[in-house]
Order: C-alpha cells, then sequence, then structure tokens
C-alpha cells in the first residue's frame, strides 16, 4: 500500500495487506465460536490475533478497526484506562496479551470521577475548554502525560483513549517510539457487539467506496441532507476544499477518515461556504438525551438554536459569548461554524444497555453505519485550537446525532448519488461488498445493522412530538 497520502487514491486497491491474517481459517472459526457465544476472553483473544492492517490512517481508532495483534513475545504493553472501562475487558485484554507473549502488561487507570447518569451538560463540560489540550484533554480523549510516560519507560504498544485520530507524537512534536492503539470500549455490551470484530478489510471497503461517492465523484456537487427529526440541511462540495495542504485536510482529503468518514468538509472553512437550513435531533456524544434541538445555519455558521432543553440553553449561551471572537480558522466570527458531518459505517454497532450513565453515553451510537453525527465549532487540535488555548478562549466542538439521515449528492453532470438513505448506508448492497463479505461468512448476516433505534412517529408507534419532549425516558423504557 502506498505510504504518501497524496498516493493513497479512493479506489479499493490491495485491502491493506496481500494476505488477510482475518481469512485464515483458524481466526475465521474463533470468529464463528465467539459470534455465537460472545465471551470477553474470546474477544480478546481475537484482537490481539489481529495486526494492524492500517497503520498508516492515524484515524483507525473506530471500534472494527482496532486490532492488538502486532504484539509480540517479550513485548512491553501499557493499558492506560479510565476508571469508567470496565474492569473485566481489562482483565481479559491483560490476560490474552501475556498469552500471546508479552512479558509485561501494565495497567494505568485514570480517574474520570465517579460512574453515574448523564447530565444535559456534561458534553459542554467535558468538551469545550480555554485549556491547552495536553493540560486539559477532552474527555475521552489520549492524554499528554499517558504518551509521555510511555515514551519515557520503553513500552512497545499503547492501548489508550477513544477519540481523536492515532498520536504520531507528543505535544513537543518528538514521534512516539511505540505502536499506538485506541481502547473504544467502556461497557461490556460495547465490547461484546459484533463491530468489535467486523472484519477489517471488509470495513476498509465499505469505507473506501462509499468516500469515493462523496470526494471523488462529489466533487463540486451539492449536498442534501435529511432526516425525520427535522434536519434540512443543503451545501456544496466545494472545489476549493480540494485544494489544500496535508495539514489543512484535517480528514477530508485522498486518505478517508475510517469508520468517520466526513461529509462536509473540514477547517479551514472558506468564504464561500453555503450550507443552509437545519440540524435538529435529540441525542449527542456525552450529554443526556434532551428535548429536541433545532440549530439553524446559514452559510455554514449557526444563527439561531432553538429547543434542546437545557443542553440548547447552555448552548445558546455559549454561542452568544463567542459571536464576536474570530477564530482562525472560519472566514467570519464565531465559535459554532458547521464543519463535522461524520458517517458511520460498521453494522454492527448497538447502543449500549448502560447508554444513559457515563459508563455507556451515546457516543457509541455514532460508529453505527449510516448514523450522521454533526459537529459545530473548531477542528480537534486544528489551528483555532492552538490559538484559542494560548488566548484562553473558548474551544472545542458540540454534537447532534442523524439517526435516519438520507444523504444525497447532486454532482456537478446532474446524476444524483445516495450514499445513505433513511440511515441505511447503500453500499452495504453493493455487489463487490457483499462479495467479499462472503469470506468471512453470510452476508446477509454480516452486512445487516444489528440495532436500529425506535422513535415513536418515526418507525414505533406514538407521536414524535410525546418522544421529542423527553427522549431520556423513553431511551430508558426501550433502549
Amino acid at each position: 500500500m502506498c505510504e504518501k497520502d497524496e498516493e493513497i487514491g479512493i479506489m479499493y486497491p490491495d485491502g491493506g495487506t496481500p494476505e488477510d491474517p482475518e481469512e485464515d481459517p483458524k481466526i475465521l472459526e474463533l470468529r464463528k465460536i465467539i459470534s455465537a457465544n460472545p465471551t470477553l476472553d474470546g474477544f480478546a483473544e481475537y484482537l490481539v490475533s489481529i495486526p494492524q492492517q492500517y497503520k498508516e490512517y492515524p484515524s483507525r481508532n473506530q471500534t472494527g478497526f482496532v486490532r492488538y495483534g502486532d504484539v509480540k513475545p517479550g513485548s512491553k504493553v501499557l493499558i492506560a484506562a479510565s476508571n469508567l472501562h470496565d474492569k473485566e475487558i481489562i482483565n481479559a485484554l491483560v490476560k490474552a496479551l501475556k498469552k500471546k507473549g508479552a512479558s509485561v502488561v501494565d495497567v494505568l487507570v485514570l480517574d474520570d470521577g465517579e460512574d453515574r447518569e448523564l447530565t444535559y451538560y456534561d458534553e459542554i463540560d467535558r468538551i469545550i475548554r480555554t485549556e491547552p489540550w495536553w493540560i486539559k484533554p477532552r474527555w475521552y480523549d489520549y492524554q499528554e502525560r499517558v504518551l509521555n510516560y510511555a515514551k519515557d519507560n520503553g513500552y512497545d504498544l499503547v492501548i489508550h483513549g477513544r477519540g481523536g485520530p492515532i498520536p504520531k507524537t507528543n505535544a513537543k512534536g518528538e514521534l512516539l517510539p511505540y505502536n499506538f492503539e485506541a481502547f473504544p470500549w467502556q461497557s461490556k455490551d460495547a465490547f461484546l457487539s459484533k463491530s468489535t470484530i467486523f472484519p477489517t478489510r471488509l470495513n476498509y471497503l465499505i469505507n473506501i467506496k462509499t468516500w469515493k461517492m462523496i470526494y471523488d465523484l462529489g466533487k463540486g456537487g451539492k449536498v442534501r441532507l435529511t432526516d425525520p427529526e427535522g434536519t434540512e440541511l443543503e451545501f456544496s462540495l466545494n472545489e476549493r476544499y480540494y485544494d489544500r495542504t496535508l495539514d489543512e485536510r484535517g480528514g477530508f482529503g485522498p486518505r478517508p477518515a475510517l469508520g468517520h468518514l466526513f461529509g462536509h468538509p473540514t477547517p479551514p472553512i472558506i468564504a464561500e461556504e453555503d450550507a443552509i437550513g437545519v440540524i435538529a435531533g435529540t441525542t449527542s456524544h456525552l450529554t443526556r438525551p434532551f428535548p429536541q434541538i433545532r440549530i439553524h445555519v446559514e452559510r455554514g455558521r449557526i444563527e439561531k438554536i432553538e429547543g434542546g432543553g437545557p443542553y440548547g440553553e447552555a448552548w445558546r449561551k455559549l454561542h452568544e459569548e463567542t459571536l464576536s471572537i474570530k477564530y482562525p480558522e472560519f472566514p467570519d466570527k464565531g465559535l459554532f461554524w458547521l464543519w463535522e458531518m461524520a458517517i458511520g459505517t460498521n453494522p454492527k454497532v448497538r447502543r449500549p444497555s448502560n447508554v444513559l450513565m457515563l459508563s455507556g453515553t451515546n457516543e457509541v451510537e455514532r460508529s453505527r453505519s449510516g448514523v450522521i453525527h454533526v459537529g459545530f465549532g473548531t477542528r480537534w487540535r486544528g489551528e483555532s485550537e492552538r490559538w484559542a488555548a494560548a488566548h484562553s478562549i473558548p474551544f472545542g466542538h458540540l454534537h447532534v446525532h442523524l439517526l435516519f439521515p438520507t444523504y444525497e449528492i447532486k454532482t456537478r453532470d446532474g446524476k444524483e448519488i445516495r450514499v445513505i438513505e433513511d440511515g441505511h448506508l447503500t453500499v452495504l448492497d453493493d455487489p463487490e461488498v457483499r462479495e467479499l463479505a462472503k469470506k468471512y461468512g453470510d452476508p446477509d448476516e454480516l452486512l445487516k445493522e444489528d440495532w436500529i433505534p425506535k422513535i415513536p412517529g418515526i418507525n414505533a408507534p406514538g407521536r414524535y412530538e410525546d418522544y421529542a419532549r423527553d427522549p431520556a425516558e423513553w431511551i430508558k423504557r426501550n433502549g
């Protein structure tokens, strides 16, 4: 596989390696056994049996791409976990890594506070900051002190963090002398989901073919995004977004952000940005599900926030406080510009049963194929965040999830491409994807969404208005 970003392209090349380790008969048999009878030990053994096939992709932190099989006899491994990670998951990984031959597996537990029910303010409190990320990291982000501790103590593999691209350097710009892999599962529900053992090469093909629709065929086209919870938005995939330096691409470039495909260009936002319409929903990453929020967007910037209960109230206040600030990556003043429109690609992701707790959260659902999470604010560790942190100015971005989106592109030559239809990623029906899926099992089973949320007035009995007044209560009763 090519190493330079400019040469990666958006076509399906060799899938990552000449031979796919997940096609090995022993691995296929292991997947068959643990799929029928999921166990922590079985899933952990699977993860440490598969080497990382996509090391050149810093965005491989999504479930289904995380693999720990590069550990070798004599390896020294550090697992840096939150106290909210289920201890039984950590114990199963330690056991599997030692069985694989690791001579040392140390566990560093980071205090994220007592587990409790989510509040309406958790997302803002834990994502919007004024201090540099190496002092106050985003809640589920990797931590600078862990990177430096691992470097100073000679670890070969570090397992840490749930959000943001896989780091290659620390804050000083020093290259990390070890392999780094994410730890995206806090609850046993999330870990034992079939999304964890979803075949990586199949996942890769799903990503590459979807990205071809957006980045290649969509260039210069017009996107229409809708969702039955109230979203109606249009914007252009302006060709100026394609002519940028490697650092500016931030996931919107020839090399896609695996499992987190950007349906809208990332910052810097150009002056010609034309996104207009409404984003509406009732869930986000870290906040208790809230009464329906309606976010009005004009030329890419939030102009008005309606509803949202306490979450919407707090967001409105922050919006007003930052309206007069000119951030480096935006064409005009204000913090809350649209940029993140991340598309999940793994059909086996499920909402965990403890979704209303800090140890669960709705963040998990964002990775399911066809779900979009929309983010307004600064790009993760981009120029604006560096600038804002240096001046003690608020930075970060807040989210709304779209659970049944339809994302379609009208190309420059008038063709229509439907990337997502009613929450279903259309490439899952692609003949090439289905053919590859046969190598790992029944394509009908592998490519079917394991979880589809139930919302009254959309795909469940009842009125949407009743659900939207208190979605947390509905989710508590129905999942």
